[in-house]
């Protein structure tokens, strides 16, 4: 029974340094930026996203959205229309791919199996109100995080990611530049 209880741990632990080592390139303090597609509950749509620290940039057909860590600007291109937000962390988990990084930390139970090529990281919530359950699939020699699935009520929402790269971004990539977007219409929801 020790020994079960001893591989037990040794097996949590593995998982959590895994994901200890995809958070560390993935919160490079410079930035890093990578491709994405996104399929399930929230419709399919494929882009581009930047991160640094806890800010994003992200870009699709659709839309582009910049958040400076407080603020979120959303650009709907079909209607020229900027919506500034202030968005609380449930929000930011259902846009920004990368928010799993601090999600493991806290009120997670952790599990891992893996394939050849592949870290597969389980995290199952102890809470109802966070996203449930997630998957995140991890290459083993680069520890890039591939696929982020995530479980919020009944809807499974996946986040296919390649092409990532650390880079130095500057602060301005993550706020709205009005500029940029002369007939652009803002509406401050805040």
């Amino acid at each position: 029974m020790t020994m079960l209880l001893v591989s037990a741990s040794g097996f949590c632990q593995t998982a959590k340094s895994v994901l200890d080592k995809t958070a560390a390139i993935v919160s490079n303090p410079s930035g890093v930026s990578a491709d994405f597609r996104m399929s399930g509950g929230m419709g399919d749509i494929s882009g581009t996203i930047a991160v640094k620290g806890r800010k994003f940039n992200a870009k699709t057909p659709v839309a582009i959205m910049w958040f400076d860590g407080k603020t979120l600007w959303t650009y709907m291109k079909k209607n020229e229309e900027v919506n500034v937000t202030t968005p609380n962390e449930t929000q930011l988990q259902r846009i920004n791919p990368y928010n799993f990084i601090n999600l493991y930390k806290q009120g997670y139970d952790i599990t891992m199996n893996k394939s050849d090529n592949s870290f597969i990281v389980h995290l199952t919530s102890k809470k109802q109100d966070k996203i449930q359950e997630l998957f995140i699939t991890i290459d083993k020699k680069s520890y890039h995080p591939t696929q982020v699935k995530m479980l919020q009520g009944k809807k499974w929402t996946i986040f296919d990611i390649s092409n990532l790269k650390t880079q130095t971004l500057s602060d301005a990539v993550f706020k709205f530049n009005s500029k940029d977007f002369p007939s652009a219409e803002v509406i401050d929801l805040r």
